[in-house]
């Protein structure tokens, strides 16, 4: 059960139960998937289970053993065919990185590079070049980043540009209803403002990496 919805209020007496609860990983992985379980079923006219197996939560070291990891996960999409270049899938750490510049500071700047003595701004290009290089690499003579991807890639010292950043965003301008310059967002905003859902005012958010560019989500508020 997710307690979340506007009003809810929690059942007397099982305060301290629920703060467990909610302070518990497995918990809230089966509270998302049952959720979702419940929907998806609900949609297709199916019963039964619906994930294969238990999440997997497992203690890693920093450093070495961490980029490692974060490489395998973040290559996923790439060795199945989905995106041609790791930052271009929406649902992965590198991904929420490139694409909305780590929005709300959600995952942190580690990559397990801390060790090294990388200093922070230089960590996202460092995993990068590293993520390429590990994705370079033939394993039963195929890798999962093509030689001509990898090259481009080393050319520009793995290094995103302006256009590239732009690209990478693109994808995130779906999510608002207005983008241009603030005063545009702004303007427009008050002419369109109860057609773009949510009756509390919204500020304009600019645009990281492109300069004079702010969006307006249009996303429903709770």
């Amino acid at each position: 059960m997710l307690l979340h919805t506007k009003g809810t209020e929690f059942p007397e007496g099982q305060l301290e139960a629920f703060r467990e609860r909610f302070s518990s990983l497995s918990w809230y992985i089966k509270d998302i998937k049952q959720t979702f379980s419940r929907i998806y079923n609900r949609k297709k006219n199916r019963r039964g289970t619906l994930w294969g197996e238990r999440f997997k939560s497992v203690i890693v070291e920093k450093g070495e053993t961490m980029i490692n990891c974060l490489a395998y996960i973040d290559l996923n999409a790439v060795r199945a065919g989905i995106v041609k270049r790791p930052e271009d899938y929406r649902w992965c750490s590198i991904g929420h990185h490139v694409q909305t510049g780590n929005r709300d500071d959600f995952l942190s700047l580690d990559f397990g590079l801390v060790e090294f003595g990388v200093e922070s701004a230089e960590r996202l290009q460092k995993y990068r070049e590293f993520l390429y290089h590990a994705g370079a690499v033939k394993k039963r003579g195929k890798a999962a980043i093509p030689t001509r991807i990898f090259q481009s890639e080393k050319k520009k010292n793995f290094e995103q540009d302006r256009i590239r950043r732009f690209t990478s965003r693109t994808r995130y301008f779906t999510d608002s209803g207005i983008i241009g310059s603030k005063s545009f967002v702004i303007g427009t905003y008050e002419i369109f403002k109860d057609r773009l859902y949510g009756s509390r005012g919204r500020v304009p958010k600019q645009v990281k990496g492109l300069d004079g560019m702010y969006s307006m989500k249009r996303l429903r508020e709770a």
